[in-house]
């Protein structure tokens, strides 16, 4: 239910925020006495930030806001770090993050991914993002330590002016060889303020759903693979 409710919730705030725009113009400089305007509270004063009331003052009636135009720009970025211990091996996850060609098939809203070699011999990865209202192409250069640590940097496109994602992989319980603790962390912002903002009110939904995905494909590509030699030996 979630995931279908986050697309809605965007598509829903970015068509309010254009219809109060477009009133707002049609109006004219000349009516800004009657306009009631966006408050000087931020959404995103920090990550992971909730939903602010302004205070009241005299001069003006207090308003509710969730956006605010005039964020500073160090409010954009946004962190977030989890970490999981799974049922895999540290090989086997670190397989499963590296086959950045097949993210197409099960990274929720990744419409197209598609690895190559950079002109210097770097690899380098295009993704297409679909997230309504917004798709967009990205490239990001890629960095590994096998078995240990994926490391992946947005070298162009016109969403993001920063987009860097990290996995490391390290053994999980002692003496399970079937154990891998999984550190992820990603660090964006949208080069569009409004975009940030938006994102910001479910931004650690998003990457939760994005975690879980890859803990749900490990299941489905190993989870027969260590039922197998089970079956053998019981036979």
């Amino acid at each position: 239910m979630a995931s279908r409710t986050t697309p809605l919730l965007l598509k829903a705030l970015l068509d309010v925020t254009e219809t109060h725009s477009a009133r707002l113009t049609a109006r004219g400089n000349g009516a800004r006495g009657n306009l009631r305007r966006f408050g000087s509270c931020g959404v995103l004063a920090t990550r992971r930030s909730s939903l602010q009331l302004c205070p009241a003052s005299a001069a003006s009636p207090p308003s509710r806001t969730f956006i605010n135009l005039t964020a500073p720009i160090a409010a954009r970025r946004m962190e977030y770090n989890e970490s999981r211990t799974m049922g895999f091996s540290p090989e086997q996850m670190y397989a499963l993050v590296a086959s950045v060609d097949r993210y197409q098939e099960f990274v929720p809203w990744c419409k197209k991914s598609r690895v190559r070699t950079g002109k210097n011999g770097g690899v380098l990865a295009e993704l297409e993002i679909g997230f309504p209202p917004v798709t967009e192409t990205y490239t990001s250069e890629l960095s590994f330590i096998p078995n240990h640590q994926v490391r992946a940097l947005c070298s162009d496109g016109s969403l993001f002016s920063h987009l860097e994602t990290i996995w490391r992989f390290s053994p999980g319980a002692k003496g399970q060889t079937d154990s891998c603790k999984v550190d992820f962390y990603v660090s964006f912002e949208f080069k569009s303020l409004l975009h940030s903002q938006l994102a910001g009110l479910f931004f650690d939904e998003v990457v939760k759903q994005m975690v879980g995905a890859f803990e749900k494909r490990a299941a489905t590509l190993y989870r027969s693979q260590q039922e197998a030699p089970l079956r053998r030996r019981s036979a």
